[in-house]
């Protein structure tokens, strides 16, 4: 007989601070003990989550805190080397990732809030800077 497995929630932020091609939520994930820049943002398919490094580069997305849309919204964007990310699934879109996209994490939005899910890591800050 096989247990029944609950997923840990971990809480980000609430669904509110969310808008579709907006501003994304930074916060800070652990596995094994290293920690790593996380984001989740909002596009037309939903929530999403990554860890904050480019396919290309070891370096984080956003040119400004939060800031992970290209200027259409559409799209994410490394601004340091302008690869392109699908915002839903953190697959290339273009750019130099060179067909390597984002490391997605599992999320889920439930009465209004945003909740980690991913049973591979765990939120260390839930707002960095």
């Amino acid at each position: 007989m096989e247990a029944d497995r609950t997923v840990q929630q971990h809480f980000l932020c609430r669904s509110d601070d969310l808008n579709v091609g907006g501003t994304g939520w930074r916060f800070e994930v652990q596995k094994d003990g290293e920690k790593q820049p996380a984001f989740v943002v909002r596009s037309t398919a939903g929530v999403s989550a990554f860890l904050n490094r480019c396919g290309h580069r070891d370096l984080e997305l956003d040119w400004s805190p939060g800031e992970f849309f290209d200027l259409d919204a559409r799209l994410l964007i490394c601004a340091t080397h302008g690869a392109l990310y699908d915002p839903q699934t953190g697959a290339c879109k273009g750019g130099p990732c060179n067909g390597v996209g984002l490391h997605p994490l599992s999320v889920t939005e439930e009465g209004g809030l945003v909740y980690l899910t991913d049973e591979n890591y765990s939120v260390v800050s839930n707002e960095i800077a």
